[in-house]
C-alpha cells in the first residue's frame, strides 16, 4: 500500500494534514511515527514531528455483497425500501427484489429492471476475478414476461400461417429476442429472424416458403 510521508509540529498536526490530503477520516488510515517532534528549548533546536499514512485494506467484498449493497442504494435513491435475495450458483447471480410498489422498478416492459441488472452486472464483474451472470427480477416479472412473450409468438405465427405474410414485432432485448425464437423454433411453417441494429433490433416471424409448395403440390 502507497504511503504518504508528511510533517507537522505535533504528530496530531502530521496526521491532520495526512487527513486531509487523503480525503478521508482517521478510521480510514494506518500510520507510523517516524519522528516524535520535540518544541526544543525557547523554541531553539525543535523538531518536527515525522508520520508516514497509508490507506487500510479494506477486506474484499463478495460479489453478492457488491451486488446487494449497491441495489440497495439505487432503490433508496428511487425512495424504494427492498430487501435482495441472492442465490449463487455456477457463477450466476439469480437476484430477487422484494418490496413495495415494483412497478416503479420494473418500467416500461420491464425496461427499467433491465437497466438496473445491467449496471449490477457491470459493478460485480468489475471488482470480481471471475464473470458472473447476473439475472435481476421481482414480483415473477421475468417469467410472466415469458408466458406473454410466447402466447404473442404463437398468436403472430398463426396469423402468418393464414395470411403468409411477415410480422415485424416491436423492438425487444436479446433476452425477449430468445424467447420468441424458442418459442417457434419446432414451428413446421413459420421461421424467425431478428433484424435491426440495438437497441432497436426486432423479431421477424414469416412464412417458411417451401411449405408453401409442398401444400401445392399435395
Amino acid at each position: 500500500m502507497e504511503r504518504i510521508e508528511v510533517k507537522g509540529k505535533t504528530v496530531e498536526d502530521a496526521l491532520t494534514d495526512a487527513l486531509v490530503q487523503l480525503g478521508v477520516t482517521s478510521d480510514k488510515v494506518e500510520y507510523e511515527v517516524i519522528e516524535k517532534g520535540s518544541a526544543g528549548f525557547l523554541g531553539i533546536g525543535s523538531k518536527q514531528a515525522v508520520v508516514q499514512v497509508w490507506l487500510k485494506e479494506e477486506p474484499k467484498k463478495s460479489p453478492e455483497e457488491v451486488a446487494e449493497e449497491f441495489i440497495v442504494k439505487v432503490c433508496a435513491a428511487m425512495n424504494l425500501d427492498v430487501k435482495v435475495k441472492i442465490e449463487t450458483e455456477d457463477k450466476n447471480l439469480n437476484i430477487e427484489i422484494v418490496g413495495d410498489d415494483m412497478g416503479v422498478l420494473i418500467g416500461k416492459r420491464g425496461q427499467t429492471l433491465d437497466s438496473l441488472q445491467y449496471l449490477v452486472s457491470l459493478i460485480v464483474n468489475k471488482e470480481s476475478e471471475s464473470f458472473y451472470r447476473v439475472k435481476l427480477d421481482t414480483e415473477n416479472y421475468r417469467e410472466r414476461r415469458k408466458e406473454t412473450l410466447e402466447n404473442l409468438a404463437r398468436n403472430i405465427a398463426f396469423k402468418v400461417k393464414k395470411t403468409r405474410r411477415s410480422v415485424a414485432l416491436e423492438p425487444m432485448n436479446p433476452y425477449e429476442r430468445r424467447i420468441i425464437h424458442a418459442a417457434l423454433q419446432n414451428d413446421k411453417y413459420v421461421t424467425t429472424a431478428s433484424k435491426g441494429e440495438d437497441p432497436n433490433r426486432y423479431v421477424v416471424i414469416s412464412f417458411k416458403k417451401n411449405n408453401f409448395y409442398k401444400e401445392k403440390e399435395d
